[in-house]
């Protein structure tokens, strides 16, 4: 359980998230993310990192428990600075990174699909930002960079979630598959980058970063002041309470 990378094959590097039930991070978690894809992408023998996960979904975004039961504003605080790390971990990693995306990808795991550099997805993959109904804001940011415009709004103002294919029809991911067919289909195309000069690599993604008409670090943080707003204004706690008050995550568990 937690954080763990493989390195299967050369110039690959595999990261897995395993947080049970859902892969809704704690605050060390998003912490510990950030960390191993730095870690990966700075091995000067890898050429692309491949983000997964394991169990029922790829990540269900923070962990409401623990912000509803801290004090004060001190884990919603560290939810915050620990999701911009690891979003920016992997927009900012060296070598290209593929996330593996299987059951739901939301919130946070919106987060970290829309800033890596291409998204496998299996059959039953469904991305959204239910962000309304649980009290907070964020991540729009990321969900622009995976439909179009008017799409992201809808989406984010209703909570109602995509699947991989009509992502697909976007172009903003590159396979869908049978789930069984998900590992593979990602390593294949990891392994078809990390065939390509390593030197070479690491300048095309940072030629591509920088062409980027969006600075989605400071974007995202410019959502995340509202995110704050809400739970000063005491509205946050009221809808985080309300969504464990009704099982959500039995709900997610039981989508999945």
């Amino acid at each position: 359980m937690g954080i763990s990378t493989a390195r299967p094959e050369p110039g690959v590097a595999i990261v897995t998230m395993d947080f049970p039930p859902v892969n809704a991070l704690p605050v060390h978690g998003w912490h510990a993310l950030a960390r191993a894809v730095a870690e990966a992408g700075t091995d000067p023998g890898v050429r692309c990192v491949v983000l997964t996960a394991a169990g029922r979904g790829f990540n269900a975004g923070v962990d409401l428990k623990e912000i509803q039961h801290s004090p004060g504003h001190r884990a919603l605080l560290g939810a915050n600075q620990g999701c911009a790390e690891a979003f920016s971990a992997v927009y900012d990693c060296p070598v290209p990174v593929v996330a593996a995306v299987h059951g739901f990808c939301l919130g946070g795991g919106v987060g970290l699909a829309g800033t890596a550099d291409a998204v496998v997805a299996s059959e039953d993959a469904v991305f959204g930002l239910p962000e309304l109904d649980r009290g907070a804001l964020g991540a729009a940011t990321h969900l622009a960079r995976l439909v179009p415009q008017h799409l992201m709004r809808t989406l984010y103002f209703t909570s109602r979630t995509v699947t991989a294919r009509e992502l697909y029809g976007h172009g903003s991911v590159w396979r869908v598959v049978p789930r069984p067919g998900l590992a593979e289909a990602a390593r294949a195309l990891a392994r078809e980058i990390a065939a390509k000069d390593g030197v070479l690599l690491r300048l095309a993604k940072a030629a591509l970063n920088g062409i980027d008409p969006v600075d989605v670090r400071r974007a995202y943080r410019y959502e995340q002041g509202f995110t704050y707003e809400a739970a000063v204004a005491g509205v946050a706690e009221r809808h985080r309470a309300a969504f464990l008050a009704g099982g959500g995550r039995r709900r997610e568990e039981e989508r999945s």
